[in-house]
C-alpha cells in the first residue's frame, strides 16, 4: 500500500511522461499524430489482401474479424517490446532523482493505451462503415476488457523491463515471443479450427481469452461468456502482482546496472 501510495503521489510525473512520449512519437514526420489512426489502416489492408486474396477464407467481412482483434494485439505487443527497454531508456533520469521507478513502465503502457483508444476511433468507424452495427448491452463490457488487457500488459511490462536491466539481450529475445505469441493467439484465424490436444496451450495465453472477448462484443455483437471475461480479468491480475513484485526485488540495483 505504501508503494501504490508513492506512486499516485507521483501521478503528474506519469502523466507528463505519457504526455511526452505521445508528441515525440511521430515529431518530425510530415503526418505527424495521423499516424495513429494511418498505421492500423495500413496493416488492415496487408493482412486483408492476404488472408482474403492470397490465402482465401471464408469468414464473413474478414477484414472487420481480423481488425477488431488487430489493435488489441498491437497495443499489448508494444506494452510488452517497447516496455522492457523503457528503464534502461530512461538511465539518465534514474540516475539522477528519486521517484518510484514503476512510474516509467506505467507511463509507457500507458501511453500505448491512450494509442490504442485513438485507434478506436478507426475501429469503429470500420464496424459503422460495414454495416455489422453495435449491441450496446455488449459495447458495455468493452470498458472492462481494455481494462483487463492494461494490467496484463502492465503486469509483463513491469517483468520485462525490470530483467531487461540486468539481461540485455531480453528486449531482442521479446521480439520474437512476440511474433510466436501473435500466431498462438486467434487474431488471424478461428480458436475452432486449433487441434483439440492442443487447445490446454492455447488456453494458458492470457490474450487467447482477451481477443476472444474483444471480438464477441465487436464483430459477434454478444456479451463475452462470463468465463472468458474472468479468465482474462484474473490472467492479468496474476501477471501485475508479480511483475510487481519482481520490479520492487530487483529495482535495488537499477542505479548500478545501468
Amino acid at each position: 500500500m505504501k508503494t501504490l501510495k508513492e506512486i499516485f503521489d507521483y501521478r503528474q510525473m506519469i502523466f507528463s511522461l505519457v504526455r511526452k512520449d505521445l508528441r515525440g512519437r511521430y515529431k518530425g514526420s510530415f503526418l505527424g499524430f495521423m499516424w495513429t489512426f494511418i498505421n492500423p489502416l495500413l496493416q488492415l489492408i496487408v493482412y486483408t489482401v492476404v488472408f482474403s486474396l492470397i490465402l482465401k477464407t471464408d469468414t464473413e467481412r474478414y477484414y472487420l474479424y481480423l481488425f477488431v482483434a488487430l489493435i488489441p494485439w498491437i497495443f499489448f505487443s508494444s506494452s510488452l517490446t517497447g516496455g522492457a527497454s523503457s528503464v534502461v531508456a530512461q538511465k539518465d533520469l534514474i540516475k539522477k532523482i528519486y521517484f518510484p521507478r514503476q512510474v516509467i513502465p506505467i507511463s509507457y503502457v500507458t501511453s500505448c493505451f491512450v494509442n490504442m483508444l485513438l485507434s478506436f476511433i478507426v475501429v469503429f468507424a470500420v464496424v459503422i462503415f460495414s454495416g455489422n452495427g453495435i449491441n450496446p448491452l455488449a459495447l458495455l463490457c468493452l470498458p472492462v476488457i481494455m481494462f483487463a488487457e492494461y494490467i496484463l500488459a502492465l503486469g509483463t511490462a513491469l517483468i520485462a523491463s525490470s530483467v531487461t536491466v540486468y539481461f540485455r539481450d531480453l528486449e531482442h529475445i521479446l521480439g520474437i515471443i512476440s511474433m510466436a505469441l501473435m500466431y498462438m493467439t486467434p487474431i488471424m484465424y478461428d480458436k475452432a479450427i486449433v487441434p483439440e490436444n492442443l487447445l490446454p496451450i492455447f488456453n494458458l495465453n492470457p490474450m487467447t481469452h482477451i481477443i476472444e472477448c474483444y471480438r464477441a462484443v465487436l464483430y459477434y455483437r454478444t456479451v463475452p461468456e462470463l468465463s472468458g471475461l474472468l479468465s482474462s480479468f484474473v490472467l492479468g491480475s496474476v501477471f501485475l502482482v508479480a511483475g510487481h513484485f519482481l520490479f520492487i526485488r530487483l529495482q535495488r540495483h537499477f542505479a548500478e546496472e545501468l
